[in-house]
């Protein structure tokens, strides 16, 4: 296990866990996942946004942080850029004088919620994007337009998405970042702070390791990017709340258990989870969605409200033992690493105070969350595999449920042309 250490804001990026996707543009109005760069920026009219519903939506979840794509693929910017007019200015919307950055920039202020953008930097209708000097200036000057007018900055998102063979100014893209946003996450491209888990499903798989040599480069090529050094990167994992990650009229959320268990084979595995929630073309997050992800949070608090917290002490080298204080019955068990020092868990097993094995799993991370039959016990005995091992913390809860939902794989609505 390699011990390459976080900082803090990786630490307190992971401690936030769970994120929101905004995905919204002129895509939106056409029923597209992607498009051209020829869409016209006249159609892009959402007559009722509200970015107020769009973060309150977020926050009710439990959401720490959202990310908007302020620029996709097509080359369509949600700010009333000085670059292009390919843009919200050239839109009837606002009667031209909208910024939806702006919008969600004012909401997240208010509500407490930390802000994220997603700038493509695949443009397919940038005419200077055949030509790699040109083209990196325009980028450059749209990323500094979004990390100087629009206030702190949690995450900045970079798709490899149509970047195949393609070398941008990464070096100069990292030293804009260092100088206007110091602190937000870099996604996978560049100089990484955090990386994609390597599919648009949201999952992460077991074990969950934070030190790696390469990042995934997109879901539509097997190539991955080398790094020079291996390096402390946490992963993302990012999935849409509904099959495509634009709204579609014929569209539907995925159901409760689909959720659920996204939810356990991400953040549950010691990941983030960044969940997609499209407005429509209003500018609104529909009813239905909404009505879905109340059934999600709230079964989601129902299962985590009564936690039974355990004092932990270390009895042996990578041996720890969890104590309730009492006899208490449990079915879910959520354990927490000690990450200062990087990540050391390779592997733990627990087994109750009379030797029967509970689990038997990789990595533990920044939270890992286990479900079984039913177990009561006043302790536990935690075996870490891994070199100087900590744990931080033991909690268990009585849910009522003792299985994980299987996860269902959905088609994408639409692939690149």
């Amino acid at each position: 296990m390699h011990s390459v250490l976080p900082n803090p804001a990786q630490l307190a990026w992971q401690r936030d866990a769970l994120g929101v996707f905004f995905h919204f543009g002129l895509n939106t109005f056409h029923g597209k996942e992607w498009s051209d760069g020829t869409l016209p920026a006249d159609s892009f009219n959402p007559t009722e946004l509200d970015a107020g519903q769009w973060v309150r939506t977020a926050a009710s979840l439990g959401a720490k942080y959202v990310v908007l794509t302020a620029k996709h693929h097509d080359g369509f910017c949600l700010w009333p850029t000085a670059t292009t007019d390919y843009s919200v200015a050239s839109s009837p919307w606002r009667g031209g004088s909208g910024d939806v950055v702006a919008e969600v920039a004012a909401a997240c202020r208010k509500h407490g919620m930390k802000l994220g953008l997603y700038l493509s930097s695949w443009d397919r209708n940038a005419p200077s994007y055949p030509e790699p000097d040109a083209y990196d200036e325009f980028y450059l000057a749209q990323l500094r337009e979004l990390c100087s007018n629009y206030g702190e900055l949690a995450e900045l998102w970079f798709d490899g998405a149509g970047s195949q063979g393609r070398e941008y100014a990464w070096d100069r893209i990292a030293a804009l970042i260092d100088e206007l946003q110091p602190g937000a996450m870099v996604f996978n491209m560049g100089a990484p702070t955090i990386r994609w888990v390597g599919n648009e499903d949201g999952l992460a798989a077991d074990p969950v390791r934070y030190v790696v040599s390469e990042t995934e480069f997109s879901n539509y090529t097997v190539d991955s990017s080398a790094l020079t050094e291996a390096l402390y990167l946490p992963p993302e994992c990012d999935v849409s709340l509904r099959r495509g990650w634009f709204w579609h009229p014929d569209d539907a959320p995925k159901d409760l258990d689909h959720l659920l268990a996204i939810y356990y084979r991400s953040i549950g595995l010691g990941a983030n989870l960044l969940l997609n929630l499209p407005p429509d073309t209003r500018g609104l997050i529909p009813a239905e969605d909404l009505a879905r992800l109340a059934e999600f949070s709230g079964e989601m608090r129902r299962r985590f409200a009564a936690p039974l917290a355990a004092s932990l002490s270390a009895v042996g080298e990578g041996e720890w033992v969890a104590d309730f204080g009492a006899p208490v019955t449990f079915d879910h068990l959520r354990i927490e690493e000690v990450l200062t020092g990087g990540q050391r868990i390779s592997g733990h097993k627990v087994f109750t105070e009379s030797g029967d094995l509970v689990v038997d799993a990789g990595t533990v991370g920044s939270q890992r969350i286990h479900v079984f039959e039913p177990v009561t016990a006043q302790k536990l005995v935690i075996r870490l595999e891994g070199e100087s091992p900590q744990l931080a913390a033991a909690t268990a809860f009585c849910a009522g449920v003792s299985t994980v939902p299987e996860i269902r794989y959905l088609a994408p609505t639409d692939t690149p042309d």
